[in-house]
This record gives C-alpha cells, structure tokens and sequence, in this order.
C-alpha cells in the first residue's frame, strides 16, 4: 500500500490556520489485511481531491500489517462532515472497507 500526503503542500502548509485532526486506528478482519490495502490504495487519491481535506497520511504497522493508522486533517466539521457524506467514502469505506474490519477506533482533536 502506497502512503499518501494530501495535495502538494508541505505539512507546514497544511496545518496553517488550524484544523480539525481526525486520528483512527483500524484492525483488519483475519486474512483481509490486503484487501483493505488494496481498497485504501483507491479511496486514498479521491480523498485527496476534497476540497476540505488539508492533509492526509494512512500508515500500515510493520510488524503487523493488519493494523491501519490514519491522521485525516480537516478545514472544520463541515469540512469532515461532506467528507463522510461523499460519494467516494460512502463506496470505498463504509461500502467496502468497513465490513473487513475487527476494530476502528477514531478520535478527533483541534490543532494547537
């Protein structure tokens, strides 16, 4: 799975004038580690086109390739919101990558 950063700019660029950062952990199911690799490899470039997504960056655990981290900086809650109302998210997250999961676990903070 590649690793994404959103759009061109540099972090710096990115977290400017605040945010709100959305960090989640997720576990895949036994045995559909790379599915939901392969799934993230799609939704990642659609993702980085929305307008309200400042930066985005999805590792994947070395020592255990099951676990998935992400750190999604948004404008603001709207920003988050239209995220997850999208088209590209309701197919590739909630459609496809969701069911192969044994655990997601999400938190949101603001930029300091």
């Amino acid at each position: 799975m590649n690793q994404y950063v959103g759009n061109n700019k540099t972090i710096g660029e990115a977290v400017g004038g605040g945010g709100l950062l959305v960090v989640a952990q997720w576990e895949a199911k036994e045995g559909q580690a790379d599915k939901v690799a392969a799934i993230l490899d799609s939704f990642l470039p659609e993702a980085q086109k929305d307008p309200g997504a400042k930066l985005f960056l999805i590792g994947r655990n070395k020592d255990n390739p099951a676990q998935f981290l992400f750190y999604e900086l948004f404008r603001d809650e709207a920003a988050l919101k239209a995220h997850q109302e999208s088209g590209y998210f309701k197919t590739y997250i909630a459609g496809q990558a969701l069911p192969l999961l044994a655990k997601r676990e999400r938190a949101q903070y603001a930029l300091l």
